[in-house]
């Protein structure tokens, strides 16, 4: 399987793949709805920033580029803490960037904080599983 760097162009599309594929093999799994802007800065390659989104509003957590028009918060991280968080699933690595001030929010903390409780169920594990697999 191809691997790319995460959030490029090519592991975009086809992280977008994979979330078709596994659309409705669920149940809603994220209780807190949640729209969140990301600013990732440091990125290996492009522009060195990359303007990102999250959004749990229908039960699943999607990431994609760009950000949502009106969005709960807005967190700004390095390309690394990113990965390791969202990819890697390490949420000590998002505590400890947090705590170093290389994590920065903007607008309700508590709707960030509501995301650590959240555990996938095993199509969701699956799902994370494979997008593992194609970040380089």
């Amino acid at each position: 399987m191809a691997t790319y760097p995460f959030l490029s162009d090519e592991w975009v599309a086809e992280a977008r793949k994979i979330r078709e594929e596994y659309e409705g093999k669920s149940a809603a799994v994220v209780p807190h709805k949640v729209q969140m802007n990301l600013v990732i800065t440091e990125v290996p390659f492009g522009e060195g920033a990359i303007d990102a989104h999250m959004d749990t509003t229908d039960g699943s957590l999607k990431l994609d580029l760009g950000h949502l028009e009106a969005s709960d918060v807005k967190v700004t991280l390095e390309y690394t803490t990113a990965k390791s968080i969202l990819i890697e699933g390490n949420p000590q690595a998002g505590m400890q960037a947090f705590m170093s001030g290389k994590i920065k929010v903007e607008g309700d903390m508590s709707k960030l904080m509501a995301l650590q409780s959240v555990s996938p169920d095993a199509s969701g594990q699956e799902l994370a599983t494979k997008l593992k697999e194609i970040t380089a």
